[in-house]
């Protein structure tokens, strides 16, 4: 690979006509062959990945008109440089752009969460081998069985493992020390190999027979089964048919349970769907699911959804075509299921393995599938109008994504509803200020301490209709009396908003965020105590004091009684409780509080754990801090004691209690 010089260009232009002219003369200077382009704007941030089996035939069509004022043309008319990459092939091509777009996010393009930990059932390498559910990388010293949609998936196939073969569960450490059967055993979900109630030589026919049964080998295990049973009543060890028998029999059960069981029957066909992944896109209300449906050794182990960013701006971007242009070898246009299918694929399967046939209901370029064949080892073949029961399995998988997708939907919509309740209860008046509603930015805080120590406040952040878990903050708090909640919030709001600035005041600043900027709201978790001494923050930075809300405990301190506590003089709002804002409210209220006491646990255990000022006295090892955290219970009740009181710790002599006296206090 060859990489391209970078255009040097700073500025951009909404009018497409207009582009810096390095970038015009680099899209002039592209060879017509296959490679990579991405773009940038006058920021240097990444805007969009693209492929191209010609280089120069598809950039150029981006730049060779006018695209007015739409979405693309407003998208088009941010590129001020770009970058391209030349490859060999349009495979090469394809895996390219897909690792640019996991690594880099670029602005336009579809993006998919990079959830690649599925769960594993794994049998260990043991005499008596475990089956175990298992999440993390693989190695080449037990037999996995795989990947599974969800946890639940492994649950269940664990169960009917325990069911038929009675395999053990247990950890090897309890396998080892037991000297009775466990209940396990007791209702026929054990053979009990840890007493010796079973042979190491039966025991591993089980374990190949189990994974027979999850490599898909069904009809070859009945039958197997049913050729003990016989063996064992010719030779007259009915007790032993009957046990193969009733084997057989929970084999069979399990089997017409799975409604969608692949027909396996069916000679070659049977053995090239025993992995199959089944995958629907849907595309609507501006927002997208992926839904996955997964058959391994010939079982539906279930489905997972996927709800991906950018799928319009990625649709339009790929679809720039030039009308003008009739050479047969000018790409389609591409649809955004479609396009949403294909990004999928090119993502998900990196580092995964593949099966041999993925089906769908849109078409996969012929250069990804052979990208997937080289990737996996073994051809992957693409089905795109399946029949009989690989048609229900689509259906199947459809019907799911609706549902996912409608779902999604429905809680965007109910978020939206709660957040328009809100604004118009404390009447913003965003539009007024030409803003939209996702714009709102809300910011709670709340103390949390035991009994003043390990003091800590937490800010939680919540925008765009959620919760923004990548804003928040956690304070900690010192040179305050342990316990005084108020002085600990007049501490983290005056550390918060020292250097914020309003929206107005960043106009000209382009460069502002919404991380740099007062929020529109500012909820305390407190009545008037708390709302006043936020008040007097404010007023001393010189904010807005309509800006506090607090959130105070009605009348019995009940949940769903809470009242609304302004600072700048206006009366409570008491809210009823169905109402959407209030829900929203103690939403945003008891997240504040988990993010808070779950801080101040973790530096109230490391205090507890590390010993603190313990740790620099000579003569105190990791025993003795340890028994006198024991005694005390915390370094703050060493404080407390008296020199007396320390010598009474086993180990601790009088003359050392007075130095640790002397060096805690």
């Amino acid at each position: 690979m060859t990489e391209s010089l970078d255009s040097t260009a700073q500025t951009t232009n909404s009018d497409v006509s207009r582009f810096p002219e390095q970038l015009l003369s680099d899209v002039a200077g592209l060879p017509a062959l296959p490679g990579v382009y991405r773009y940038f704007d006058a920021q240097d941030v990444l805007l969009y990945v693209g492929k191209a089996k010609n280089l120069k035939k598809r950039v150029t069509t981006y730049f060779q008109k006018d695209h007015g004022g739409s979405r693309i043309g407003h998208m088009v008319g941010k590129i001020a440089r770009m970058q391209t990459t030349v490859v060999r092939t349009e495979a090469e091509a394809l895996l390219l752009e897909n690792n640019l777009i996991k690594t880099l996010h670029p602005k336009y393009n579809i993006l998919f969460r990079d959830d690649k930990s599925y769960p594993y059932l794994k049998i260990t390498n043991h005499e008596f081998g475990r089956v175990v559910y298992y999440r993390g990388l693989i190695d080449k010293k037990n037999q996995y069985f795989g990947p599974y949609p969800n946890t639940w998936a492994v649950r269940e196939t664990i169960t009917h493992l325990q069911k038929v073969f009675k395999l053990r569960t247990c950890e090897d450490t309890v396998f080892k020390n037991r000297t009775r059967p466990c209940m396990l055993h007791q209702i026929k979900r054990c053979t009990a190999p840890c007493v010796g109630l079973i042979s190491p030589s039966d025991y591993a026919k089980d374990l190949a027979q189990a994974a027979d049964f999850l490599n898909g080998d069904t009809n070859a295990l009945l039958s197997q089964l049913q050729a003990q049973m016989l063996a064992h009543s010719e030779k007259l060890e009915f007790e032993l048919a009957a046990e193969v028998r009733n084997k057989i029999s929970a084999l069979s059960g399990v089997l017409q349970n799975q409604s969608v069981e692949a027909n396996s029957s069916n000679g070659a066909a049977g053995e090239a769907e025993r992995d199959v992944d089944i995958i629907a896109a849907k595309v609507h209300g501006g927002r997208a699911c992926v839904n996955l449906a997964m058959v391994r050794g010939g079982r539906h182990l279930g489905d997972r959804a996927y709800f991906p960013a950018h799928v319009s701006e990625a649709a339009d971007f790929a679809n720039v075509r030039d009308d003008e242009d009739s050479n047969d070898d000018a790409e389609e246009a591409i649809t955004s299921e479609a396009l949403l299918l294909q990004s999928f694929i090119a993502q998900h399967y990196d580092g995964l393995a593949i099966p041999q046939v993925i089906i769908c209901a849109e078409p996969i370029p012929m250069g990804l599938l052979e990208a997937l064949s080289s990737q996996a080892g073994h051809r992957v073949r693409a089905v795109q109008s399946p029949r009989e029961h690989r048609r229900v399995w689509l259906e199947m998988a459809q019907k799911n994504a609706d549902i996912a997708l409608a779902r999604l939907l429905a809680e965007e919509g109910s978020q939206q509803a709660r957040t328009r309740a809100l604004v118009d209860v404390l009447d913003l008046n965003l539009e007024e200020q030409g803003r939209e509603l996702s714009s709102l930015r809300i910011e709670c805080f709340d103390i949390s301490h035991t009994s003043g120590e390990a003091t800590q406040a937490s800010c939680v952040v919540f925008g765009d209709h959620k919760m923004q878990s990548s804003q928040y903050r956690r304070f900690k708090i010192n040179g305050i009396t342990p316990g005084d909640d108020f002085a600990a919030m007049r501490q983290v709001l005056a550390r918060r908003y020292a250097t914020r600035e309003t929206a107005s005041q960043a106009t000209a600043d382009k460069a502002s965020t919404s991380a740099n900027l007062l929020p529109d709201v500012v909820l305390v978790d407190g009545g008037k105590g708390q709302v006043s001494m936020a008040r007097e923050v404010f007023e001393g930075l010189g904010l807005d004091l309509s800006r506090i809300v607090g959130v105070e405990k009605g009348e019995g301190r009940k949940v769903g009684l809470e009242e609304l506590v302004f600072a700048d003089g206006r009366e409570k709002i008491t809210l009823p409780p169905d109402s959407a804002a209030l829900m929203l409210v103690a939403q945003i209220r008891d997240e504040a509080h988990r993010f808070a006491i779950t801080g101040m646990r973790a530096a109230r255990d490391k205090v507890r754990v590390s010993g603190g000022k313990l740790e620099e006295i000579a003569g105190i090892g990791a025993k003795r801090r340890a028994a006198l955290l024991s005694h005390f219970g915390s370094v703050r009740g060493i404080a407390a004691a008296s020199v007396e009181d320390i010598a009474k710790v086993e180990g601790i002599s009088k003359l050392l209690a007075e130095e640790i006296y002397r060096a805690v206090r």
